[in-house]
């Protein structure tokens, strides 16, 4: 079966900047840009609006002379406006060769905001088209507010498009410019207006309102839309636009009579890319590109994946450059660990395994997520301890900050059968602490070893939730040796040393 080739035009860096608080220097437009491009291999790229600025001028000129050397100038497209001469220039000064130029698709718009007929409207647009011609500047319509014009004056959308069959453009832009649009109103829209005008090309320009961009792009592609309009992350306006990866994604899986050029293994990079010139974080669940959604969490999916896959879809990670990661937590189970591990080259006895399932399982209960780097230091800590007796054990405790007061320490502590309490200030609360210990071992007629050294790490990556390894170095009656402690809280961490080298000493 021949599919149906869609064009994607990528307009990031033209509706997409129009996110609130997004803009794009002139570099960062250049490398979006060519990694579009060149990367994912979209079909073209809406890269400015005519007039805006002089950087954006400079950012479009910049973007040109790579696209001019580099065989891809055709594919650089500018929006432009019925403005007589004005855009033209512009679009001259900058290099490119395409206009998309905005007219309006409804009669609202006409009316109220240019307070012109059809006629008027029709005859200023074909003054500009043969101006463009003039120029050798291929032309591309923005019918602005289709998708209102469709619902409350359709005449005057057919008598628009019955003008522009007899003008020298290259395809009709058809947007829900406020994202009004059903699935069914897209659907019935399309493929009136595909069927009535079989040898024009149009495109679908989504935007998400209501989260109806993607379903709205299926139904647009199903009518027998030409092409699509996206923009990475779904940037733009208000809710946004339809967003490229998960677009791509639904016409790969759910399409299969058509295709496209875009090279989904690119998707995720350019996604990582543009979330860092633009500021805007990606949600960690939205869809093909949020850090959560290759993650599984519940310990019953990460044994079902062993046990033949059973909680994969056809939407794998590695068609978008991505892995499949085992979340650690509360709901973690020994397959989420063993996926894990085994990650880190790490093979574990049933009963060690067992061990350190319980830990992860405690740990999840105080802080959001145990990272798979988090796994060597609870692996070292959990076998350590549970080679001791525990003779000594640190039952309750108060440290205390302040500014401009000393810290202090109250702790209560079992040896053995006894139970003993007693406060002390110090340099630092774990200083505090550890005169508040000196005290109660004074009462027992014994001397603690001496801290010769007090290092703390977290994992590679970690933020300020990481599990704090705590590593002490003590010396004892000539002897050294070293204790850890685990924990979320660093205080709590040197604490669990300390109590480890109490039992060592018992």
């Amino acid at each position: 079966m021949k599919r149906r080739y869609i064009e994607i035009m990528d307009t990031t860096l033209r509706d997409g900047e129009q996110t609130s608080g997004v803009s794009f220097s002139a570099s960062e437009k250049l490398a979006l840009a060519q990694s579009l491009l060149t990367e994912v291999k979209v079909d073209r790229v809406e890269v400015a609006s005519a007039r805006v600025s002089a950087g954006e001028l400079e950012a479009v000129q910049q973007i040109t002379r790579w696209a001019e050397g580099a065989g891809y100038l055709q594919k650089i497209e500018v929006l432009t406006f019925v403005d007589g001469q004005a855009s033209i220039d512009w679009v001259l000064a900058s290099g490119a060769r395409v206009m998309n130029l905005l007219t309006k698709g409804s009669v609202n718009h006409l009316t109220y905001q240019l307070k012109k007929t059809p006629e008027e409207h029709f005859a200023d647009i074909e003054e500009l088209l043969t101006r463009a011609q003039q120029h050798d500047l291929q032309a591309n319509i923005y019918l602005e507010d289709w998708s209102n014009g469709m619902h409350n004056s359709p005449d005057y959308v057919y008598q628009f498009l019955d003008f522009l069959s007899t003008q020298p453009i290259r395809r009709i832009l058809l947007p829900d410019t406020l994202g009004v649009l059903t699935p069914a109103d897209t659907y019935q829209f399309v493929s009136a207006i595909v069927s009535r005008y079989p040898n024009l090309h149009f495109d679908f320009h989504a935007h998400n309102d209501y989260d109806l961009s993607i379903a709205n792009v299926m139904e647009a592609i199903r009518a027998g839309a030409h092409g699509l309009h996206l923009t990475v992350n779904g940037l733009g306006e208000r809710a946004g636009n339809a967003p490229m990866a998960s677009a791509i994604a639904v016409l790969r899986d759910f399409m299969p009579d058509v295709r496209t050029g875009v090279v989904e293994k690119s998707l995720y990079q350019v996604s990582k890319l543009v979330e860092t010139f633009s500021g805007l974080r990606i949600p960690d669940n939205k869809p093909v590109v949020g850090d959560n959604v290759f993650t599984q969490t519940a310990g019953i999916h990460a044994d079902g994946d062993k046990k033949n896959n059973l909680y994969f879809n056809t939407l794998l990670p590695e068609r978008f450059g991505r892995k499949r990661s085992y979340a650690l937590g509360k709901t973690s189970g020994k397959a989420n660990i063993e996926n894990n591990l085994r990650e880190l080259g790490i093979q574990l006895p049933e009963s060690d395994l067992k061990k350190v399932t319980q830990r992860v399982i405690e740990l999840g209960d105080l802080k959001e997520m145990v990272t798979r780097e988090d796994l060597p230091y609870i692996i070292s800590d959990v076998l350590n301890t549970n080679t001791l007796v525990s003779r000594v054990e640190v039952l309750n405790y108060v440290l205390t900050h302040s500014k401009d007061l000393k810290p202090s320490a109250t702790l209560r502590v079992r040896i053995d059968d006894e139970q003993f309490e007693e406060n002390a200030q110090g340099d630092g609360q774990y200083d505090a602490f550890m005169n508040a210990l000196k005290k109660i071992y004074g009462k027992k007629k014994m001397t603690l070893p001496t801290l010769t050294d007090y290092a703390v790490r977290i994992p590679t990556g970690g933020h300020t939730d990481a599990l704090c390894e705590t590593i002490i170095t003590w010396k004892h009656q000539n002897n050294e040796f070293k204790t850890r402690g685990l924990d979320s809280d660093q205080a709590v961490s040197a604490i669990k040393a300390t109590q480890k080298m109490l039992n060592t000493l018992e």
